[in-house]
């Protein structure tokens, strides 16, 4: 058989025509565990910039805004559980716990918690996560140290105030999560990962004014994915 061209992310996918291979573009799948249509959309948005064309799956059930490990549980369940659509070559978990991750076997899977732990410890960097669910910092510690287990974890920095109310004001919401980055670099961060999938705007929103670079989760899982598909040996 031919080579796969230049260009080509996913060589069962190209064919050839007159001695030319035309590649067909993947089709991919994020899946938010967040019952939230709106929030669907705007991570959409963030991961087509890297995967256009992406599509979009929300939990059919469970809150708005995943904030304790019994919630998360039960969307890892309805991930798992979800029917996949023929013809997706690969899936984004887009919540930062990664629920139902390990259960999608079948096809290449990138959850945006494992994504984000690898890019924010690359070249050894001291890392930490800011987030504002606390209920859920248990779950987000164990996935950092499994995803990364080489590098130097410096623990999670929480922002004050309710996750549901924080979520509804973008203004409260950037000033709470840059004040815990700016506590996260005190403390030593070199990269600090705003933890959350429906934080993915407000990490746009604050790259540019953080002390120190910030790793934005949906961004760093569509990248990967992206070089998953080019090279998958």
């Amino acid at each position: 058989a031919q080579p796969a061209p230049p260009g080509c992310l996913h060589p069962r996918r190209c064919t050839a025509g007159r001695g030319l291979a035309m590649p067909t573009a993947p089709r991919i799948l994020l899946m938010n565990p967040n019952s939230s249509a709106q929030t669907t959309r705007a991570m959409l948005a963030i991961a087509a910039r890297t995967l256009p064309g992406v599509q979009g799956w929300t939990a059919p059930a469970g809150p708005g805004l995943l904030s304790t490990m019994e919630s998360l549980a039960a969307a890892a369940t309805l991930v798992a559980g979800a029917e996949i659509a023929p013809g997706i070559d690969a899936i984004i978990v887009c919540a930062f716990g990664d629920p139902g991750r390990a259960a999608l076997l079948s096809i290449p899977v990138i959850g945006i918690g494992e994504a984000a732990a690898l890019d924010a410890s690359g070249g050894g960097r001291r890392y930490a996560v800011v987030t504002h669910t606390p209920a859920l910092v248990s779950g987000i510690d164990h996935l950092m140290r499994a995803s990364a287990p080489g590098g130097t974890y410096l623990g999670t920095f929480l922002t004050g105030g309710d996750p549901v109310a924080l979520s509804a004001d973008p203004v409260a919401l950037d000033a709470a999560l840059l004040a815990a980055t700016h506590r996260a670099w005190t403390a030593g961060a070199e990269a600090v990962i705003i933890g959350g999938g429906p934080l993915g705007d407000a990490a746009e929103r604050l790259r540019d004014l953080a002390p120190c670079p910030l790793v934005a989760p949906i961004p760093a899982a569509a990248r990967r994915l992206l070089r998953l598909l080019q090279d998958p040996s």
